[in-house]
């Protein structure tokens, strides 16, 4: 659900919005968080980099989906990475003191709200446990499993940010998992082959 759409007129007088180029950066890595941002198309990305220079992907943000929401009422408010288009995107930001007179004043978004704060904490609990796996093949079941038996991808190196594998790693698996009839792939997706059969 566009969670916007729950917003009155003079409510959406208060949404800053913002058109970003792919490669972007919204925010950097320890910047404050006093704001929530809304994509509206396109796709936003959490990037850290280790000590050697490698990226890390923490979490993708589509279309309708929400950032930030973790962070505003937080006691250490800081962005855990960069804010970064991956995508050509359009979204909003809003500011902590109009989210809050925004759920004050309007329960409907403000129970859109809690709802997505609630599927956001068992989409990190879910990553915490996908983490915790040390087979590939585990890691990527575990993640067709979470998403429905599909998984839609840009590319493998993409697909290989989301379950902190290498892409040499993913490519071989995908390639196993095909030859044993285990998974099905057309294009850039994933399903597993007894979904499709």
């Amino acid at each position: 659900m566009n969670i916007i759409k729950l917003l009155d007129d003079k409510q959406k007088k208060v949404l800053l919005h913002l058109w970003l180029n792919k490669g972007d950066v919204l925010f950097r890595e320890n910047d404050i968080c006093d704001d929530i941002g809304i994509v509206i198309e396109g796709e936003i990305s959490i990037v850290s980099y280790l000590a050697d220079g490698s990226e890390v992907i923490y979490n993708t943000i589509r279309n309708d989906e929400i950032f930030g929401n973790n962070l505003i009422f937080s006691s250490q408010p800081f962005y855990k990475g960069d804010i970064i288009a991956s995508k050509d995107t359009q979204l909003v930001l809003i500011k902590k003191d109009d989210l809050i007179e925004i759920m004050h004043t309007n329960k409907q978004f403000m129970i859109e709200f809690i709802r997505i704060q609630s599927n956001t904490g068992k989409a990190l609990n879910n990553r915490i446990r996908l983490l915790s796996m040390k087979s590939a093949e585990d890691r990527l079941l575990y993640h067709l499993h979470e998403n429905n038996n599909i998984i839609t991808y840009s590319s493998i190196s993409s697909l290989a940010k989301e379950l902190f594998l290498e892409r040499e790693t993913v490519s071989r698996l995908i390639s196993k998992l095909e030859k044993n009839k285990v998974i099905f792939r057309d294009s850039n997706t994933i399903r597993l082959y007894n979904k499709t059969r």
